[in-house]
């Protein structure tokens, strides 16, 4: 089957390049490992930034340059209004709320931010206050920042793409023939569900790597160094039980203290997750230290919320980015152009719409005079989504007071 790109890695930025490409008339496919969304997506708390975080050290940075106008791109998206149409995505929240400490620099980065973003931070009446923060002694403001359920992104784009989205097996069910380093000639699949080894092969004009960490072992299959990316580890913590709704940031100084999102479980239970500072420096504690950590700061940052009867958990998950020097967070979407193959990294959910548009730019014009025959493809087997890390099998305590 000839096709004018292959997309492997079924993430945020796998599934809305293949929305592009297919809307702009590319024959144009997507492969799946594993479950879309594992890994880096459903991991994530789903929060489209606009640049905040960026600015608390009061200066604009080029991080903070580059996502201030991602809110407003995805909003559209999210109303139906842009491309692709997300109107099927939940939203947990429209806006996060932001507190902080009793920094001075905490103070000024606020203000800095006033000025430079497209929709500065809105300080809220005490009455309008969400029920954790009611009293807290400091500035409490809004930031146009929503916050979607990245699992439900996923879901919304299987939907609308299903027949272009191909599970195989990475062990048994995929080998590339290459013409020399980042050139790939075709992509051989056998059906991960066929005892009779069913095969396709692709013969595609460009190859594009969106697989996150697994972005590595896609690059060596093609021939190219793993030297090129990098991993930068969290180890994020998860509360569930008798939890007020909470999606926001307490800043101190120049970092993000605390960053907290709130969904459901399948039982009913509120969530959250808690990323920011404390999930930054928990990649070096283990499980039982990181919560103890996590309860004496969450006691300090909401001590209104009372935590004695909720339960306990945490996971870890590597980003994958574009290497760096001395191993910093690029300020950007990142993307590598070799031979025929484009290795991509999003750097953070909110920038995905940027990275499509660089890939977009490298790629020539559809050349396939025939859409793709999806009536030969209706019985291989396609991926799941993955379940939020809150519903996988761990475990989860409760923390003596």
């Amino acid at each position: 089957m000839k096709v004018d790109v292959v997309i492997i890695g079924g993430g945020a930025s796998g599934l809305w390049l293949l929305d592009e490409l297919s809307r702009l008339g590319y024959a144009v496919l997507l492969l799946e490992a594993f479950e879309l969304g594992k890994g880096q997506t459903v991991a994530s708390q789903g929060i489209i930034h606009g640049g905040l975080k960026y600015m608390l050290g009061g200066l604009p940075t080029r991080s903070a340059r580059e996502i201030r106008n991602m809110p407003s791109l995805w909003r559209d998206c999210l109303r139906g209004v842009g491309s692709p149409d997300l109107r099927n995505t939940r939203v947990r929240a429209q806006y996060c709320h932001l507190w902080r400490t009793g920094a001075a620099q905490s103070r000024f980065g606020m203000w800095a931010a006033s000025l430079f973003l497209r929709t500065p931070p809105k300080t809220l009446r005490t009455e309008d206050r969400p029920a954790p923060l009611a009293n807290c002694p400091g500035v409490v403001a809004r930031i146009e920042e929503p916050v979607i359920a990245p699992m439900a992104l996923m879901a919304d784009l299987l939907q609308q793409h299903r027949p272009r989205i191909l599970r195989f097996d990475l062990d048994r069910g995929m080998a590339f023939s290459l013409d020399g380093p980042g050139q790939v000639r075709t992509i051989e699949l056998i059906d991960p569900d066929s005892s009779s080894d069913t095969k396709l092969t692709l013969q595609a004009g460009a190859i594009v790597l969106t697989a996150g960490v697994g972005n590595a072992r896609l690059r060596t299959m093609a021939g190219l160094t793993t030297a090129a990316m990098q991993r930068r580890p969290l180890h994020m913590v998860m509360l569930r039980g008798d939890l007020p709704e909470l999606n926001g940031h307490c800043i101190d100084g120049a970092k993000t203290r605390a960053t907290i999102t709130s969904d459901v479980d399948s039982s009913g239970r509120r969530v959250w997750q808690v990323g920011g500072q404390l999930a930054e420096a928990g990649v070096a504690f283990d499980e039982g230290t990181l919560l103890d950590r996590a309860k004496s700061e969450l006691q300090v940052v909401l001590p209104e919320v009372d935590l004695r009867h909720v339960e306990w958990s945490t996971y870890r998950v590597d980003r994958a980015e574009v290497s760096t020097k001395y191993g910093m967070r690029p300020s950007t979407a990142q993307l590598l152009h070799e031979g025929n193959v484009l290795t991509a990294w999003p750097t953070k959910l909110a920038l995905v719409p940027q990275l499509v548009r660089k890939i977009r730019a490298r790629l020539s014009p559809p050349q396939s005079v025939a859409p793709i025959d999806f009536s030969s493809l209706v019985d291989w087997p396609r991926p799941q989504v993955a379940v939020p890390p809150w519903e996988q099998p761990q475990e989860w305590r409760q923390l003596n007071s």
